[in-house]
C-alpha cells in the first residue's frame, strides 16, 4: 500500500516534532501495511514554506535514518501546497516538489473556508504544462462541503482528488463521512491518504478506510484506490471514471 499523502519529515511543520515522532510514525505506517509514503510538508500556508531544495534533503536524510532503524518503509518527495495565484508560472518550478518528482502530480490544498476564484484558471494552466493538480481532502473545505458541484466542475476538466481515510470513516463526524462516501460514490475521488501528522491525534487510520471502501463499495473499487496511488507515485496515468454530480436537497452546513 501506498500512502500519498502524510507529515512524517520531522520539525518543520505541523506534523512530526521530531525524529522520534518520524520513527514512530513509520513503524506505525508499516504495521498498516504501507510500504512507501510521500512526505507532504506544508508549503505555502500562512505558517510554513518547504521549498523543493529543503525537501528532498529532508527526505534522503530520513530514508537514510529508517535504514540504519531497519524499517522497511520508502519515503518519496511531495508537497501539500497551498494554492496561489503563481503556481503555474515558470519561477514556480524551483520551488514546488511534484509527487514523487515525476512533475506529472501536484497535491494542491485549499483554504479552509472557500475556493479561489482564479482556481480554474491555474487548474487549466498547470495542466497545459502536463501537470494534473490533486486536489487535498475537499471534504474539508467548506465551499465545497456545500457546494459538491465545485468539485465536479474540477474533476470534470480533469482534476484529481484525495479523500482522507480519517473522513471516509467518520472520525470528522457523521456529515463529513456522508459527503466523503458520495464523492467516492460519484467518481469525485481518486485517492484516499492518510494525511497522517502523528501516531496519536492524526494517524494513519489506513487499514479501516480500506476496510470501509470494501464494505461500501466493493473490493474491486478499493483495490483500484490503491493502484491508483501506485500510478500517481510512477507518473502514470490513474483509473477514473465519468464524474457524475451529487443529486440532494440541500446539505446544511457544519462549519
Amino acid at each position: 500500500m501506498i500512502d500519498i499523502h502524510c507529515h512524517i519529515l520531522p520539525g518543520i511543520d505541523d506534523g512530526a516534532e521530531n525524529e522520534q515522532v518520524s520513527l514512530s510514525m513509520a513503524k506505525k505506517a508499516v504495521a498498516e501495511g504501507i510500504t512507501q509514503i510521500v512526505a507532504t510538508p506544508h508549503h505555502r500556508n500562512r505558517h510554513w514554506d518547504n521549498p523543493r531544495f529543503s525537501v528532498l534533503n529532508m527526505v534522503k536524510t530520513l530514508n537514510q535514518l529508517f535504514a540504519q532503524n531497519q524499517i522497511g518503509l520508502k519515503v518519496l518527495p511531495g508537497q501539500e501546497v497551498r494554492i496561489f495565484g503563481e503556481m503555474a508560472e515558470q519561477g514556480a518550478e524551483a520551488e514546488l516538489v511534484t509527487v514523487n518528482e515525476t512533475g506529472k502530480y501536484i497535491l494542491v490544498e485549499f483554504p479552509t473556508h472557500h475556493v479561489p476564484r482564479y482556481a480554474e484558471q491555474l487548474f487549466y494552466d498547470l495542466q497545459v504544462k502536463g501537470i494534473t493538480p490533486v486536489i487535498v481532502h475537499p471534504e474539508r473545505n467548506q465551499e465545497i462541503f456545500e457546494h459538491p458541484d465545485i468539485l465536479y466542475g474540477f474533476v470534470t476538466d480533469g482534476v484529481l482528488s484525495q479523500v482522507t481515510a480519517a473522513s471516509l470513516i467518520g472520525k470528522s463526524g457523521k456529515k463529513v463521512k456522508k459527503r466523503t462516501l458520495q464523492f467516492v460514490e460519484n467518481n469525485l475521488a481518486h485517492f484516499i491518504a492518510s494525511d497522517a501528522h502523528n501516531v496519536t491525534a492524526r494517524p494513519f487510520y489506513m487499514q479501516k478506510a480500506f476496510q470501509e471502501m470494501k464494505k461500501t463499495f466493493g473490493r474491486e473499487l478499493a483495490n483500484t484506490f490503491k493502484d491508483n496511488a501506485a500510478l500517481l507515485v510512477q507518473g502514470e496515468v490513474v483509473n477514473r471514471e465519468e464524474p457524475v454530480q451529487i443529486k440532494e436537497k440541500k446539505f446544511l452546513g457544519i462549519f
